[in-house]
């Protein structure tokens, strides 16, 4: 069967879907579309004919993609959604539906597996949804139609009837994740590294995934609750050793590698199996981690020795009210010693804040920044809350009335950057986006920050400091005017 796989065009930018608050950044960063990677590689092990469009990152207009679509005439389209970005995914659906009406129009992604009924109810036009992890749901679907057989049988699927939608029942996650096509094979087939950028990595970098779910319980994270259904499984580290190699040599060009996992240290020991088989196989590639502030020393040495550079970090407040207020499961002294392992271990960090979580006030978003300054990472994001369908956080809120909108094309700006659209009490939403505007220059502002930058710059200038002035160039006017 010939099946068209598309992260549909948005806004006419460089719309990161695949984030997890999808946006147009503004550093620049672009996420590599993995979880449609992953369907894309199931649908070719069955032998299905692929057409995979990331249109965002190859600048593929409406219309140009329209073309293309009536060109290649597929007998199965399947289209990435998000939650700012659905209305227009939905409009580019239905005109799908019309252009190719004997091709079902099946969507996926986090917005829809949050809200399928709602988003079936008013789109009648759609064949079906795929929910949560769709990477063997899609590939069976797409069997079933060619036998002309009934989807009903189809676990993991919503479906539009003439009575009402029909849910077909869930599917059991995959256990062995081994077992799913690699995405450096997907990627050499369909991709272009210098699509993508990533701010706190060389560019151009490659994202992988070593594992899926989140055993923690952070009630505002989109990916654990929505796609994975908080079931957590890793990749064994031959496996990520095995695809490391791959990026070496189908991508010469590559510069790093990204693990995207929600939280790649959720075991430190796994963490030192992961970079012993780095070390074995002779990887030469530098990589970057999203990390818990509980992982060990020895694991961050064993990482450095592997050809770790940067952490990231997702500290979020400097208030242990709010982090116990959203299921962080890490402390403010966690924190602080985390940094300080990471110095010793000669590793960077990428620090993350949030503001706007449950108990947030001006009080807790100081206790932020200056908990941000003594932290010193090598580079901090802050960002206002983004509560999506799915999550509790957003249930919280909405029950509360703190959403001043349900109108998700308000969660960006008319820019596609990203909005606020949390009102807590005493705190309103452009308050916390002129607070993030806020901390943002007082961190980076700072004369001693200047400084390590600079003579960062001149001891690294063919890494570090390209790395840096090619997100300064994205970044700057975010930085220096201040608005979102």
């Amino acid at each position: 069967m010939k099946i068209a796989v598309i992260n549909p065009p948005f806004m006419n930018g460089r719309f990161s879907r695949t984030s997890r608050s999808p946006a147009i950044v503004k550093s620049g960063t672009m996420y590599w579309p993995f979880w449609l990677a992953y369907a894309v590689g199931t649908l070719e092990r069955e032998k299905h004919q692929v057409l995979f469009l990331d249109c965002p990152a190859e600048n593929i207009t409406r219309n140009q993609l329209l073309l293309k679509l009536e060109e290649a005439a597929p007998s199965l389209i399947v289209l990435d959604t998000s939650t700012p970005s659905i209305v227009s995914d939905l409009s580019l659906a239905e005109e799908l539906a019309a252009l190719l009406p004997d091709a079902p129009v099946f969507l996926v992604g986090t917005h829809v597996s949050a809200l399928p009924e709602q988003v079936l109810i008013r789109s009648p036009f759609i064949t079906g949804i795929a929910v949560g992890e769709y990477d063997n749901t899609l590939p069976e679907a797409a069997s079933t139609l060619e036998i002309r057989g009934d989807l009903r049988n189809v676990p993991g699927l919503w479906l539009n009837t003439p009575e009402k939608p029909f849910f077909t029942g869930n599917r059991k996650p995959v256990t062995d994740l081994d077992s799913l096509p690699m995405l450096a094979d997907v990627y050499r087939n369909h991709l272009k590294p210098e699509n993508y950028f990533f701010a706190a990595a060389r560019y151009p970098s490659v994202m992988i995934i070593t594992s899926r779910g989140c055993p923690f319980n952070c009630s505002y994270c989109l990916w654990p609750q929505v796609l994975h259904r908080g079931t957590y499984r890793a990749r064994s580290a031959a496996s990520v050793a095995e695809e490391f190699l791959k990026v070496q040599e189908y991508f010469p060009q590559v510069q790093e590698v990204v693990f995207e996992d929600d939280t790649f240290s959720v075991d430190s020991k796994r963490v030192e199996d992961i970079s012993d088989a780095l070390i074995r196989a002779g990887s030469r590639l530098p990589w970057t981690a999203n990390t818990r502030a509980n992982l060990s020393l020895p694991a961050m040495k064993k990482m450095k020795k592997a050809g770790c550079r940067l952490l990231i970090v997702g500290y979020e407040s400097g208030n242990q009210g709010i982090l116990n207020g959203v299921g962080k499961g890490t402390t403010v002294d966690q924190n602080m010693s985390f940094a300080v392992r990471a110095r010793q271990a000669g590793l960077m960090v990428h620090g993350c804040f949030m503001a706007g979580n449950p108990g947030e006030t001006l009080e807790t978003l100081d206790e932020t920044l200056r908990m941000a300054i003594r932290l010193k990472p090598d580079t901090a994001q802050f960002f206002p809350i983004m509560a999506y369908p799915g999550t509790r956080l957003y249930d919280q809120y909405k029950k509360a009335g703190y959403l001043k909108t349900e109108n998700y094309e308000d969660w960006l700006t008319a820019d596609g950057l990203h909005n606020c659209v949390v009102n807590l009490p005493g705190l309103s939403a452009e308050e916390l986006v002129s607070w993030c505007d806020e901390a943002r220059r007082k961190f980076y502002l700072r004369p001693g920050y200047l400084a390590y930058k600079a003579l960062q710059t001149v001891l690294h200038p063919a890494t570090e400091g390209r790395r840096t002035m090619r997100a300064f160039k994205t970044f700057r006017k975010h930085l220096f005017g201040g608005k979102q």
